[in-house]
């Protein structure tokens, strides 16, 4: 392995380690209905779970309502019951073959909690980027000790490393904050 190869290696996983964190972020809930916020629902259908994309069309109603629109009429129940079961904490109402899902609203007490959610998940995030740093670290030593390298080209690929991880972190950073402050409007 060349330090090239390390070096894309670790920018390509901390990207997937970003990318993870705006999915986790998308579906902490901030009181406002976004059609994102039922993508990790699976439902029961034909005795196999599948995803609620797959036997509906989720779409927004308004700022506090989303509409689940079954395909298959004997669906609505179970989508509801999927909904409700979910962690979301969310009271869908079944009306035909249509589900209508409203956003509760969110008292202080439970945005303050969710502002720490998202700090710790941003703190995760943040881990993962350090510990792929480490192991690039490491596969460089590895490479002075086989005599692959110099010392000289080590110490230059660690600072770029360093310099991708900082980026990373400050643009985790940023994605607490904005959620944070998603979350902080009434």
């Amino acid at each position: 392995m060349s330090i090239a190869d390390i070096q894309s290696s670790a920018e390509a996983r901390m990207g997937k380690t970003i990318d993870t964190l705006k999915a986790d972020l998308a579906k902490i809930r901030t009181g406002r209905a976004h059609t994102g916020i039922l993508d990790h629902i699976h439902v029961e259908y034909y005795g196999s779970p599948v995803p609620l994309s797959q036997v509906a069309n989720v779409t927004l109603v308004d700022a506090r309502t989303l509409s689940v629109q079954v395909w298959e009429k004997h669906m609505s129940s179970v989508v509801e019951k999927a909904i409700r079961d979910s962690d979301l904490g969310l009271n869908p109402v079944s009306m035909g073959d249509n589900v209508r899902v409203p956003m509760p609203a969110l008292t202080e007490e439970r945005r303050r909690d969710l502002t720490k959610v998202v700090r710790s998940e941003g703190e995760e995030a943040k881990i993962a980027v350090r510990n792929l740093r480490r192991d690039s670290n490491e596969s460089f030593k590895r490479l002075v000790k086989d005599k692959d390298i110099s010392e000289d080209d080590e110490r230059r690929a660690q600072e770029i490393v360093q310099k991708l991880t900082d980026r990373c972190v400050v643009e985790i950073d940023k994605l607490v904050v904005q959620k944070e402050a998603e979350i902080m409007t009434v």
